[in-house]
């Protein structure tokens, strides 16, 4: 025999003599008796949620109404038997912007609006028959959003009558029914007949706008799934199973939107699998939503969660996101080990060997002068930390994922450590060929220091956790710094040049101011900067 669903209809007008909620001539069709308008065939902007899947006789089902963006005015309310005609039940009021109607001769069987006062959110209870021939039931309803705009049997989830109740979740014609019927994307189900991720957590996309939401729901009938998705995006939204919880393996779902929230639904017989995964493994979760620029999917680098573990879709349960939002610190430790060495030590060395020889002739250790001590030590340090920091980014990660910054690094790293053994074999200052080194260590040293700079802005760019990109603005502004100071010791330079028979004494102070100022400045920028990567 088959079963049928009670249907709940909501519906509003705005016209004089209805906005009390006095709409008993829509009891029958649901239709508000506004002249020259008709319904709206658009997707309406509201919802209709339940707090259960199946009932027994005697119990009560809360039914929830909601806007996601803009109000209502007013609704009514029925049940009915699915493909009947007349209500069934009766309701009871939740709150003052309700009323209770009399529908096919069955007491408070309708609730419509008190008044045309903009509402948000509605709550009311439906108690089942206590007796008689009970079946399944659905709930509709008919929204108004004024005189001109409403939408007409909006439907709920299928309620299942179930004279002997099992076990919550366990009823599989429940699942069959809901599992392809045309209702609003919402949470009713998660945990109990389909699996359910979201950002934040336990967020329902059916009463925020600011929820993203997907779920997965087997059939019990055959291996197909429904997969839902919903969120707010100014482009497109998109989810993806994956191996590890890096977007390794991801299949990209476009949809269209409507005020701003995308939300979709689709069956799909198809065997999910990856590349190194076979069929019935378990996945990571992937959720993705960005821009578009026209028609190109822009990037989501930032705008990604995944799940805290690996789900079976069979397998109904409420998946959280990954507790690990923020960057590994085994990551951290390879940014900041970058910085210093290429904001900080590998900066001072460059200067010093290129603007303080003068400064220092005359007084070193070991027949060395001081200016070389200082520029092999500090040049020493930053080799040595970029080695360290390439070597945690890849004992980590494994892979080359990360675009452009991955290989920016392995430049830097290569070309560092060819630095410090071309200088163990260079020939002697007087040598003819001796030019041919101090050639190559300069360009080598710019090329260093170039492409260390490009891999610090990619790689701050990852770690970009503010829509300002405030960490990428400091590094400009540390880049502006540091040409400012060089053109200044650069200037300096020349004019001493210019007055070989001045003061010596005067030049070298000046020399060592600058050196002193950039030493501060590129240490303000480099706190800012690793206070950026802690709070990453």
């Amino acid at each position: 025999m088959r079963i049928s669903p009670l249907l709940l209809l909501l519906a509003c007008a705005r016209v004089n003599g209805y906005s009390s909620g006095l709409v008993t001539e829509s009891c029958d069709d649901m239709t508000p008796r506004h002249q020259g308008s008709s319904p709206s065939s658009s997707p309406p902007p509201f919802t209709i949620t339940i707090d259960r899947s199946d009932y027994s006789e005697g119990d009560e089902i809360t039914v929830s109404l909601r806007a996601y963006s803009t109000p209502f005015q007013g609704f009514l309310l029925q049940a009915r038997e699915v493909g009947g005609s007349s209500p069934v039940g009766a309701f009871s009021l939740f709150g003052a912007e309700n009323r209770l109607l009399d529908c096919g001769g069955l007491s408070s069987s309708s609730v419509s609006h008190s008044s045309s006062d903009h509402k948000n959110s509605v709550q009311s209870k439906w108690k089942t028959p206590q007796s008689g021939q009970l079946k399944d039931i659905e709930f509709s309803v008919t929204f108004v959003q004024n005189f001109h705009d409403y939408w007409v049997g909006i439907k709920s989830p299928v309620v299942v009558y179930n004279s002997s109740r099992s076990p919550v979740g366990s009823t599989t014609r429940t699942q069959a029914l809901r599992l392809f019927s045309n209702v609003p994307i919402s949470s009713v189900g998660c945990g109990e007949s389909k699996v359910c991720f979201s950002k934040p957590n336990d967020c329902d996309p059916a009463s925020s706008a600011d929820c993203y939401f997907m779920s997965a729901m087997a059939s019990p009938a055959d291996s197909s799934v429904k997969f839902e998705i919903y969120g707010t995006s100014t482009g497109y939204i998109a989810f993806g199973f994956s191996d590890d919880q890096h977007m390794g393996n991801v299949s990209d779902i476009k949809t269209s939107f409507v005020d701003g929230v995308i939300s979709c639904s689709f069956v799909s017989k198809n065997v999910i699998s990856t590349q190194r995964s076979a069929v019935g493994s378990i996945y990571y979760i992937l959720f993705a939503y960005g821009g578009t620029n026209n028609g190109v999917l822009q990037d989501h680098e930032t705008s990604v969660f995944v799940s805290d573990k690996k789900i079976n879709i069979t397998s109904p349960q409420v998946v959280t996101q990954t507790p690990n939002t923020q960057i590994p610190q085994i990551m951290k430790a390879h940014g900041a080990l970058m910085l210093i060495a290429w904001m900080t030590t590998g900066s001072l060395g460059m200067l010093i060997a290129r603007y303080l020889k003068t400064a220092t002739k005359g007084r070193g250790c070991l027949g060395k002068d001081l200016w070389f001590l200082a520029h092999v030590s500090l040049m020493g340090l930053s080799v040595a930390a970029t080695i360290i920091a390439f070597i945690l980014a890849f004992s980590y990660s494994k892979d080359w994922s990360g675009g452009a910054h991955p290989v920016l690094g392995v430049l830097v790293m290569i070309l560092a450590f060819i630095q410090p053994f071309a200088a163990l074999f260079r020939c002697g200052p007087q040598h003819q060929w001796r030019f041919v080194f101090n050639w190559f260590h300069v360009l080598n040293a710019v090329a260093i220091k170039g492409l260390a700079v490009a891999a610090i802005f990619t790689g701050l760019y990852m770690m970009e956790s503010s829509q300002e990109g405030w960490m990428q603005k400091v590094m400009g502004g540390f880049v502006g710094w540091e040409v400012l100071l060089f053109a200044l010791q650069d200037l300096h330079m020349r004019f001493k040049r210019k007055d070989e028979d001045g003061d010596v004494s005067g030049f070298v102070h000046i020399e060592v101011i600058l050196l002193l100022v950039f030493f501060l400045g590129n240490l303000t920028f480099l706190v800012a900067l690793l206070v950026g990567i802690g709070m990453a």
